[in-house]
Protein backbone atom coordinates (compact mmCIF):
# COMPACT_ATOMS: atom_id res chain seq x y z
CA UNK A 1 0.00 0.00 0.00
CA UNK A 2 2.57 2.62 0.84
CA UNK A 3 4.40 1.48 -1.87
CA UNK A 4 1.54 1.61 -4.46
CA UNK A 5 1.49 5.65 -2.44
CA UNK A 6 4.82 6.10 -3.09
CA UNK A 7 4.92 4.82 -6.53
CA UNK A 8 1.51 7.28 -7.95
CA UNK A 9 3.35 10.32 -5.88
CA UNK A 10 6.72 9.73 -8.41
CA UNK A 11 4.44 9.50 -11.46
CA UNK A 12 2.69 12.51 -10.38
CA UNK A 13 5.84 14.24 -9.85
CA UNK A 14 7.06 13.16 -12.80
CA UNK A 15 4.08 14.35 -15.04
CA UNK A 16 4.19 17.68 -13.07
CA UNK A 17 7.80 17.94 -14.01
CA UNK A 18 7.47 17.45 -17.77
CA UNK A 19 4.50 19.65 -17.31
CA UNK A 20 6.47 22.35 -16.40
CA UNK A 21 9.44 21.53 -18.63
CA UNK A 22 6.82 22.21 -21.39
CA UNK A 23 5.16 25.57 -20.29
CA UNK A 24 8.58 26.90 -19.59
CA UNK A 25 9.88 25.78 -23.08
CA UNK A 26 6.97 27.75 -24.65
CA UNK A 27 7.44 30.72 -22.84
CA UNK A 28 10.67 31.14 -23.77
CA UNK A 29 9.89 31.06 -27.27
CA UNK A 30 7.23 33.09 -26.97
CA UNK A 31 9.21 35.94 -25.22
CA UNK A 32 11.94 34.95 -27.81
CA UNK A 33 9.72 35.63 -30.76
CA UNK A 34 8.17 38.74 -29.13
CA UNK A 35 11.54 40.46 -28.57
CA UNK A 36 12.69 39.19 -32.19
CA UNK A 37 9.81 40.78 -33.60
CA UNK A 38 10.39 43.96 -31.40
CA UNK A 39 13.72 43.95 -32.57
CA UNK A 40 13.00 43.60 -36.45
CA UNK A 41 10.30 46.06 -36.57
CA UNK A 42 12.61 48.46 -35.10
CA UNK A 43 15.32 47.38 -37.99
CA UNK A 44 12.51 47.89 -40.38
CA UNK A 45 11.44 51.65 -39.31
CA UNK A 46 14.95 52.92 -39.10
CA UNK A 47 15.62 51.79 -42.87
CA UNK A 48 12.57 53.07 -43.96
CA UNK A 49 12.82 56.37 -42.05
CA UNK A 50 16.57 56.24 -43.19
CA UNK A 51 15.98 56.02 -46.94
CA UNK A 52 13.35 58.89 -46.59
CA UNK A 53 16.33 61.08 -45.14
CA UNK A 54 18.66 60.12 -47.42
CA UNK A 55 16.70 61.04 -50.23
CA UNK A 56 15.68 64.86 -48.75
CA UNK A 57 19.59 64.95 -47.77
CA UNK A 58 20.25 63.91 -51.27
CA UNK A 59 18.08 66.46 -52.79
CA UNK A 60 18.53 69.63 -50.22
CA UNK A 61 22.18 69.04 -50.84
CA UNK A 62 21.50 69.65 -54.56
CA UNK A 63 19.09 72.62 -53.80
CA UNK A 64 22.40 74.16 -51.31
CA UNK A 65 25.03 73.45 -54.38
CA UNK A 66 22.75 75.19 -56.67
CA UNK A 67 22.04 78.00 -54.93
CA UNK A 68 26.06 78.50 -53.96
CA UNK A 69 26.70 77.99 -57.75
CA UNK A 70 24.56 80.61 -57.97
CA UNK A 71 25.91 83.04 -55.35
CA UNK A 72 29.55 83.29 -56.60
CA UNK A 73 28.50 82.75 -60.28
CA UNK A 74 30.96 79.70 -61.22
CA UNK A 75 28.64 76.43 -62.24
CA UNK A 76 30.51 73.89 -60.37
CA UNK A 77 31.56 75.85 -57.41
CA UNK A 78 29.06 74.72 -55.42
CA UNK A 79 29.31 71.44 -55.92
CA UNK A 80 32.64 71.17 -55.15
CA UNK A 81 31.63 72.89 -51.77
CA UNK A 82 28.86 70.68 -50.65
CA UNK A 83 31.34 67.80 -51.53
CA UNK A 84 33.63 68.77 -49.18
CA UNK A 85 31.75 69.41 -46.63
CA UNK A 86 30.56 65.90 -46.80
CA UNK A 87 33.82 64.95 -46.90
CA UNK A 88 34.91 66.75 -43.97
CA UNK A 89 31.60 65.25 -42.33
CA UNK A 90 32.59 61.78 -42.99
CA UNK A 91 36.00 62.43 -41.71
CA UNK A 92 34.90 63.55 -38.37
CA UNK A 93 32.29 60.69 -37.77
CA UNK A 94 34.75 58.24 -39.17
CA UNK A 95 37.32 59.75 -36.42
CA UNK A 96 35.08 60.66 -33.71
CA UNK A 97 32.01 58.58 -34.22
CA UNK A 98 32.78 55.40 -33.40
CA UNK A 99 31.88 55.44 -29.55
CA UNK A 100 28.51 57.62 -29.75
CA UNK A 101 27.27 55.44 -32.35
CA UNK A 102 28.08 52.26 -30.08
CA UNK A 103 26.70 54.04 -26.96
CA UNK A 104 23.37 54.79 -28.72
CA UNK A 105 22.79 51.31 -30.30
CA UNK A 106 23.84 49.51 -27.33
CA UNK A 107 21.33 51.60 -25.35
CA UNK A 108 18.71 51.13 -27.90
CA UNK A 109 18.45 47.72 -28.80
CA UNK A 110 19.15 46.77 -24.53
CA UNK A 111 16.07 48.46 -24.40
CA UNK A 112 14.12 46.73 -26.99
CA UNK A 113 15.88 42.88 -26.00
CA UNK A 114 15.58 43.25 -22.31
CA UNK A 115 12.25 45.02 -21.42
CA UNK A 116 9.10 42.64 -21.41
Amino acid sequence: MAFEKLSNSLNELNQNLQAFAHTNSEYYKLKFFKQAMSGATSLVRFLILGAITVIAFFLLSFAVAIAISEAIGQPSAGYFIVAGFYILLFILILVFGKRPIEKLMLQKFSRIFFND
